[in-house]
């Protein structure tokens, strides 16, 4: 699992850090079955704000919007691979879930925009930061 984060620190260490310094955060594990296999999620209660999952060299951040969410995200500055993904998620009567595959570092920002609409009901709003330097794991 590590040589696999290794692969994608750059993105990673960032997108965690974030997490960690704006939200009041628990990291845990959990297994998902077969189809998605284990995730690195991050909890507030029984509230996950976001789980990743690890590829072969990547991974995949979920995110779960509320109903009225998708509309307060498509009026962020996305990049057209995160539009067709928040427009072609499925809507479940919780809301939409985001499976978001980061490649790159315009993913990683709007990753973070998007954790911003989630956790909207949070009071304290931070500011996007993934073009800083990655720290350590």
């Amino acid at each position: 699992m590590l040589v696999s984060v290794r692969s994608k620190r750059p993105l990673w260490a960032p997108l965690t850090q974030f997490i960690e310094e704006n939200y009041r955060i628990k990291r845990d594990f959990a297994f998902y079955g077969k189809n998605y296999g284990w995730a690195l999620r991050f909890r507030n209660g029984g509230r996950v704000l976001a789980a990743f999952y690890l590829g072969t060299g990547s991974f995949t951040v979920q995110i779960s919007i509320g109903e009225a969410q998708p509309e307060e995200a498509l009026q962020l500055r996305l990049c057209a691979k995160m539009r067709g993904i928040l427009r072609n998620a499925r809507a479940f009567t919780e809301g939409r879930w985001l499976f978001i595959p980061v490649e790159s570092d315009q993913d990683c920002r709007d990753v973070e925009h998007l954790l911003i609409v989630r956790a909207s009901s949070l009071k304290k709003k931070p500011r996007a930061q993934c073009s800083r330097a990655a720290g350590p794991l």
